[in-house]
């Protein structure tokens, strides 16, 4: 076997769950992952590797081994098939692929940290490895989408391009390939996490001088030969959300197809990876649900801040946008009018509480706004509760907020996120 190429580990790893392209009539299936994981339990408790299996010690104690549901002539067919691995290594090297298994230490942390035990067992690749652990913006959607759509994607990997954000994305029509081959366009770098034919798109003319160029990886955790599966396109999303800083879901259909699946398995397992979805515009369903689920508003492209650091912008809009929030810019909340009355002002009185008694209107908006801010922000506020108590739309409040912090005359408190008036400013303006 080609030892030289492959630790001892990731040998064993291949043998116990690959596929070498065997008849499957005579040779036993490759372990799943919920099996090989039941090898690892085993081989902890016996303080063994994976690699340990491949010795006559390793072998004679497997034999006497009971492991969950597992067979354990099974396992012992699967490991001597080396015959065959050296074959597939040699073609896959040829090819030029690279193979990490989960006890390698080039393989994804991010993965270990995110997924655990349902991390793949087995990685194949091609292109730059160390694109593994740059994280970026995963960037996702439908197969069939408009040309709207596909504009809006070229327009967010173009600032991630010149931003130097990595682009994550899994390859298939639509969505993916757009945002793939947008990212490689402008010379950015682009992680491709692939559910199907690995080989044959990494020598697909597309991508074959970008991964030359160091700038395009494409992995899959499925054999590089393989075909279309509809199982293996959606257990590839989690990798593709796991291997980012946080993901963009660009349209979605509304509780079904790969996209919608991918994304609330995202929400509600991988925490710690923020989902925005696309608002301008047409707003399909599957993204208007996607907010109901825990996804927050991805910023407009209109947004000044969004040209001049996109990672701070997304960071800025996960820690304050809600869903409620979300809710008030496409349906103004609607009040009794006499508790409207009984409240704070808010700035539909702004026109005549400016200029009643003669006083001029202010040159700047902002100047007329700050007053009824500060009066509100007496007392700490997040910004679902200001923009409640105002009835204006949270993007534009925050423009007025970061001013005024910028100004000294609000402060900003962070866990959990609070805006208070900074009374001691004010009183030495007054």
């Amino acid at each position: 076997m080609e030892s030289h190429l492959l630790s001892l580990d990731t040998q064993a790893i291949l043998l116990l769950c690959a596929s070498f392209g065997e008849d499957r009539v005579s040779f036993p299936q490759p372990l799943k992952l919920s099996e090989y994981n039941a090898v690892v339990g085993w081989l902890k408790e016996n303080k063994m590797r994976p690699g340990d299996l491949l010795d006559s010690m390793g072998k004679e104690k497997l034999q006497n081994a009971a492991i969950y549901k597992l067979d354990n002539s099974r396992i012992d067919a699967l490991l001597e098939r080396g015959f065959l691995l050296s074959l597939s290594v040699e073609k896959w090297t040829q090819q030029g692929l690279w193979i990490v298994g989960r006890g390698d230490p080039n393989y994804p942390q991010r993965f270990k940290e995110r997924l655990k035990q349902k991390s793949p067992p087995i990685l194949y690749g091609v292109g730059q490895q160390d694109l593994l652990e740059k994280g970026g913006l995963a960037i996702v959607g439908s197969r069939n989408v408009s040309q709207e759509e596909i504009n809006y994607t070229h327009q967010i990997t173009k600032i991630c391009a010149h931003q130097h954000i990595q682009v994550i994305s899994g390859g298939a029509r639509g969505i993916d390939q757009a945002s793939m081959l947008g990212a490689l366009q402008e010379s950015g770098t682009v992680l491709g996490v692939l559910a199907d034919s690995l080989i044959k798109t990494a020598l697909n003319k597309k991508y074959r001088s970008s991964i030359a160029e160091g700038r395009l990886t494409l992995i899959s955790p499925y054999d590089p030969d393989a075909g279309f599966h509809v199982g293996n396109a959606m257990g590839r999303n989690k990798y593709i959300y796991s291997l980012a800083d946080y993901a963009l879901v660009v349209t979605s259909d509304y509780e079904k197809g790969g996209t919608w699946a991918g994304a609330k398995e995202a929400l509600e397992k991988i925490k710690d990876v923020p989902v925005f979805v696309k608002v301008e515009n047409f707003i399909p369903e599957g993204n208007q649900q996607l907010m109901h689920q825990g996804a927050k508003s991805f910023p407009t492209l209109s947004s000044s801040a969004l040209s001049q650091s996109l990672k701070e912008e997304l960071e800025r809009f996960n820690l304050e946008t809600t869903t409620e929030e979300l809710t008030l810019v496409s349906h103004p909340i609607e009040e009794d009018e006499n508790k409207q009355k009984e409240s704070a002002p808010h700035l539909g009185q702004l026109t005549n509480d400016v200029t009643k008694d003669g006083v001029s209107k202010p040159q700047d908006i902002y100047e007329a706004v700050l007053p009824f801010i500060l009066e509100a922000l007496y007392q700490p506020l997040d910004l679902k509760s200001l923009v409640k108590r105002l009835q204006v739309r949270p993007g534009q409040l925050q423009d007025w907020l970061k001013r005024a912090e910028e100004e000294g005359k609000v402060k900003k408190t962070k866990k959990p996120v609070r805006y208070v008036a900074n009374i001691e400013e004010n009183i030495l303006n007054l």
